[in-house]
């Protein structure tokens, strides 16, 4: 419908130019109408035919060699008619129509040459289509225009690059995450073992101090306790669900208790803890979760420090940051392994050979960010991690 208004539009609009530049006479005017009409005629049966004849090429460059050829003959058809109506010789006539063959020849190949690009660069978004369709995500259709073709393809590249780049981060969360279910279950089993044989040990009255293994039984306990607390913590933080009871604590003093919880295993790793701070400083938090964050940066620090060497814990203001750091004389942490991320931190960040269940950098960072503070890892040398909160005085 709107084909056809806009046909009958464009003969008004032509006649309406001819009367006002040509001052036709009624003679005229009819053999204009007639022109007209057969252009337009010409024009809504090749608009109603081509519609259904193209829809069953399978290639572009058919279609548009075949709109091509037919805008080329309605122009002949305005030519032919106006030339009949003009009673040219047959000479003239003959002259007439050799030039519009000549012209629909000439269109078809202009159209021909300038629709085979065209079909190409289209087949090749095809072909990318299909290789990333069957898994090949290196595949890139790489077009370089500036039309509607090369929009499409620049969009499916970028769309084949985002694929690509969550098919990797899936891979790397999935192995990590068996690394991490891996390492979790063997801190889980070490210490249910060694319960196990306590237990078998008692009730078969094998042992002459029930006492030990009782204390031996109470520590597994509490190794167990502890690791499933971390994941629950883990799991409350990660689920946005952790609530904090805030007041004003002072981070040097919780520097200093979380030294002095941590001193009885500095000692046994030969490793000893220096505290540095210049004043007390006040932050808004909760005192326990805070103290766990240090704790948590203490005992990761001392786990890779070197025997008879010194784990250092700095209080620091800045401006309307309080900073804590803590610095030890380890191998540090690799440039391309996220510490604090949960199923890829631990393990790869300094390996699991000094043990641990690996949760202690995503609980500290969760921690810190749920008092609206930052953490990170500061270049080295050895291991440096520090994290801010807004201080209050």
């Amino acid at each position: 419908m709107r084909f056809m208004i806009v046909l009958i539009a464009a003969v008004v609009a032509a006649l309406a130019v001819t009367e006002l530049t040509m001052q036709p006479s009624a003679a005229d005017r009819a053999a204009l109408l007639v022109i007209f009409g057969a252009i337009a005629g010409a024009t809504g049966l090749a608009g109603w035919l081509l519609p259904r004849v193209t829809h069953r090429f399978r290639t572009l460059r058919h279609t548009v060699l075949l709109v091509s050829m037919a805008a080329v003959a309605v122009v002949a058809v305005a030519v032919a008619v106006s030339a009949q109506l003009m009673f040219l010789s047959s000479h003239d006539l003959r002259l007439v129509v050799v030039a519009v063959g000549l012209g629909v020849v000439l269109g078809a190949l202009l159209a021909a040459t300038i629709s085979r690009p065209l079909a190409e660069d289209l087949e090749r978004l095809a072909g990318t289509a299909r290789r990333v369709g069957e898994g090949d995500l290196s595949a890139r259709a790489g077009l370089d225009r500036p039309d509607e073709v090369g929009t499409v393809a620049v969009a499916m590249d970028r769309m084949i690059d985002a694929l690509r780049d969550a098919e990797t981060e899936r891979d790397q969360v999935e192995s990590a995450r068996k690394a991490f279910l891996a390492a979790v279950g063997h801190d889980l089993r070490t210490p249910l073992t060694s319960m196990q044989a306590a237990i078998e040990a008692l009730q078969d009255g094998v042992t002459e101090d029930p006492e030990r293994y009782l204390r031996s039984m109470l520590a597994d306990l509490d190794l167990l306790s502890g690791l499933v607390e971390d994941l629950f913590l883990l799991a409350q933080i990660e689920a946005g669900r952790l609530e904090l009871h805030s007041e004003p604590v002072d981070l040097t003093d919780l520097a200093d208790e979380a030294a002095e919880a941590m001193t009885p295993v500095a000692r046994r790793r030969g490793v000893g803890i220096e505290i540095k701070a210049d004043q007390h400083i006040t932050v808004l938090a909760g005192e326990r979760e805070l103290g766990r964050v240090i704790r948590n940066l203490l005992d990761n620090a001392i786990r890779h420090a070197p025997a008879s060497s010194q784990v250092l814990v700095e209080v620091g203001h800045g401006g309307q940051m309080a900073t804590v750091r803590i610095v030890d004389q380890g191998p540090g942490f690799p440039d391309d392994v996220d510490v604090f991320e949960s199923f890829t931190k631990g393990d790869a960040a300094r390996t699991r050979s000094h043990g641990g269940a690996g949760l202690g950098m995503s609980i500290a960072k969760g921690l810190v960010e749920a008092h609206g503070g930052s953490i990170a890892v500061e270049p080295g040398p050895g291991g440096r991690v520090a994290f801010r909160l807004p201080a209050i005085s």
